[in-house]
């Protein structure tokens, strides 16, 4: 295997950070109308993971501390450089946001009372809302693929939306329902005539040879 160079690896990492800057300072709204920006970006056009490991990248990312699409960055990160990548990639998709929250706070109270300012807000706040239903939707076609996961979609949606249960709590409860029922299909027996029916055609095949 061909070892990279000192300039190839700083191009590498160089691109991490530079993807996940633009990233960050494209998204409004946070962490889950982030992951539109991330799915489009990383898997459709950079081919950087395949979407059912974004989606296991979410997953980890909202039962773990911190921001989602920080979280979700780190991994992609570590993915594409190893340890060194998933901080250039952590560092990438915060900067932007470290640059202007230093701004808006420095300048926030001359201008938050705007009436200019406000509707500016409530404009974004709508298209934060866009963003997230857009990427729940994809998110979902790619998820809800048989009538088991369609029950656990069902039931987590109604616990989450007229419970007053913690999301963590919720998340907890599915992966140990999803252990147990992996175990139990995977311990059961295969179908009768599964096992003869590939027994009697390696017999077929001995037999014309």
């Amino acid at each position: 295997m061909k070892q990279e160079s000192f300039k190839d690896k700083l191009i590498k990492y160089l691109t991490i950070y530079w993807t996940m800057f633009k990233i960050g300072l494209t998204t409004f709204g946070g962490g889950y109308a982030m992951v539109a920006i991330i799915d489009r970006e990383l898997c459709d056009r950079k081919h950087w993971i395949e979407k059912e490991e974004l989606l296991n990248y979410i997953a980890i990312a909202q039962i773990t501390p911190g921001v989602i699409a920080v979280n979700t960055s780190t991994f992609v990160g570590r993915k594409r450089g190893g340890v060194l990548g998933g901080i250039v990639a952590t560092l990438g998709v915060i900067t932007p946001s470290i640059i202007i929250i230093m701004i808006i706070a420095a300048l926030i109270t001359n201008f938050a009372d705007n009436e200019y300012v406000k509707h500016a807000f409530a404009g974004i706040r709508v298209c934060v809302c866009v963003l997230i239903i857009n990427a729940t939707i994809g998110f979902i076609k790619k998820t809800v693929v048989d009538v088991l996961t369609l029950i656990i979609f069902l039931c987590v949606f109604v616990t989450a939306a007229f419970t007053r249960i913690e999301t963590v709590f919720i998340v907890l409860v599915v992966i140990a329902a999803s252990v147990v029922w992996t175990l139990i299909v995977s311990r059961k027996p295969p179908a009768e005539g599964e096992g003869s029916g590939t027994l009697q055609g390696d017999e077929k095949k001995g037999g014309t040879k």
